[in-house]
């Protein structure tokens, strides 16, 4: 197969690994620059240009597209997709899983465990969402945040309705969840493929740090996970319409609850974690799956 894998930088692991696992498999593998790629939207012809070439060799895509480029690359991909091209994860269950809101709705509407989470607009409403969330502590995050950034424990009331108030004054949209303390500062990452957790691993987060991202200094082991854990990985990943997801879970008192399903998720800090070959299993998923002339749905909102 020919398979296109749109990353901004080759040298990224996750890009890096990828490739080589499907030359590795016999596979042909191009990284292309998504912000390079420029469409040409006929009826009858559909196409996407390179830097001066036209890219229609491709029998599938694999979309490494970070959340800076959400917009231009999933349209991107939708391009890919409207030519026939099977991608590894379609454009709309990437948009969908990239709305923090939209996703958290879809999840709790078919009956996945969730922290307490509140949504509001006005100022005057501060004071009655943060008692509807419980109270503080909470956990207080920019709905465009990744790894971490824009999420800030606020621990008593006063903190709680300062810092919402000043999110607010900058017109930025935020969720209001409850804090897990019994998480102890550590989560789960449940790697998805099809209908599979394929590895795991707890992220512990730093001294005097509540968010275990890598990224912010957290640390990661393996994991041994409950079927409960598993199950709710793997359906959080096919509300998301993704057959691929990174799904953040915590263990809270009343069970698992979800709180992030990553339709990019790194493959670095997992594969070093668990010494599986993450990147082998996704080229193998799509050598399985890929049929041209197809893409599919599986979620829904």
């Amino acid at each position: 197969m020919n398979i296109a894998i749109l990353s901004r930088d080759s040298r990224l692991y996750s890009t890096r690994r990828l490739t080589e696992a499907a030359r590795e498999r016999g596979h042909e593998a191009r990284v292309v620059d998504v912000l390079r790629c420029y469409m040409n939207i006929a009826a009858h012809k559909p196409a996407i240009h390179y830097k001066g070439e036209v890219l229609d060799a491709f029998d599938a895509v694999i979309p490494r597209i970070g959340a800076s480029v959400t917009f231009y690359g999933t349209a991107v991909l939708r391009q890919f997709e409207m030519m026939g091209v099977y991608p590894l994860n379609e454009s709309v269950a990437i948009t969908r899983a990239r709305d923090k809101l939209r996703s958290l709705q879809l999840l709790s509407r078919r009956g996945i465990g969730l922290p307490v989470t509140g949504f509001a607009h006005a100022p005057d409403d501060v004071e009655d969402l943060i008692k509807m969330v419980g109270g503080a502590p909470l956990v207080i995050k920019l709905l465009e945040g990744t790894q971490g950034i824009g999420v800030v424990l606020a621990e008593t009331q006063k903190a709680a309705e300062s810092v919402i108030e000043a999110f607010m004054g900058l017109r930025a949209n935020i969720l209001v969840q409850e804090y897990i303390k019994e998480a102890g500062g550590a989560d789960i990452r449940c790697f998805v493929i099809g209908e599979k957790v394929v590895a795991a691993m707890r992220r512990q987060a730093k001294e005097g740090e509540f968010r275990s991202n890598l990224h912010r200094g957290g640390s990661a082991t393996g994991v041994r996970i409950t079927p409960e854990e598993r199950s709710t990985a793997v359906r959080a990943a096919r509300i998301m319409g993704l057959n691929v997801a990174g799904v953040d879970i915590l263990r809270a008192n009343h069970g698992a609850v979800v709180m992030e399903v990553n339709s990019s998720p790194g493959l670095e800090g997992i594969e070093s974690t668990t010494n599986k070959d993450i990147a082998g299993m996704m080229i193998d998923f799509i050598a399985k799956n890929a049929v041209e002339g197809k893409t599919r749905t599986r979620g829904k909102g």
